[in-house]
């Protein structure tokens, strides 16, 4: 089987079920700061799964997509309880304050390019991070995912007055800080 076929057969997968793949791993993770990996690591092990076994092994493309981002957010928060045991989770900076090391994000420095918003961008990343989940996750599907109130609401189980409030008072909360 040619690599054209199979990335052909890749990209049609993905873009039948990328939406719905990242909006259920928003509803399932526990830190949002886990997801883009998540989303990426299932995308290639279906990748990898194409090239062991064909581009037409796949027929139920959705409910495959799923069985593996299930499996990749399962993996991925009992490896992380398993780390625990071995590697510390804390770090002690010059001052002697504690930092919580599963907290850190490998994104958050920004390059020179983004200098000048630098401080207003740490500044709504802190305060995003020091919401609810459930208020992060609402972002995250609104702002990165592209979803609607109503899949927001669909995909959260909340109802949509609820996603709302969420939504319209933190963006209130976010501007009045960053004024």
């Amino acid at each position: 089987m040619s690599t054209q076929n199979i990335a052909s057969r890749f990209d049609e997968i993905y873009d039948s079920t990328n939406k719905a793949v990242l909006a259920f791993i928003t509803a399932k993770c526990n830190r949002t700061a886990d997801i883009s990996d998540i989303f990426q690591e299932t995308y290639m092990e279906l990748y990898s799964l194409l090239i062991k076994r064909g581009a037409t092994y796949v027929t139920h493309e959705k409910a495959l997509v799923l069985k593996i981002a299930k499996r990749k957010l399962f993996k991925h928060y009992s490896m992380s309880e398993r780390l625990k045991v071995f590697v510390p989770m804390t770090s002690t900076d010059e001052n002697g304050d504690e930092n919580n090391l599963s907290e850190l994000e490998a994104d958050s420095f920004l390059t020179e390019d983004f200098a000048v918003n630098n401080v207003l961008l740490d500044s709504a990343k802190d305060f995003l991070r020091s919401k609810p989940e459930d208020v992060q996750k609402v972002f995250y599907l609104t702002y990165e995912v592209g979803l609607t109130i109503s899949e927001v609401a669909q995909t959260m189980s909340m109802s949509e007055s609820n996603v709302k409030n969420k939504l319209y008072r933190t963006l209130k909360e976010l501007r009045d800080l960053l004024e």
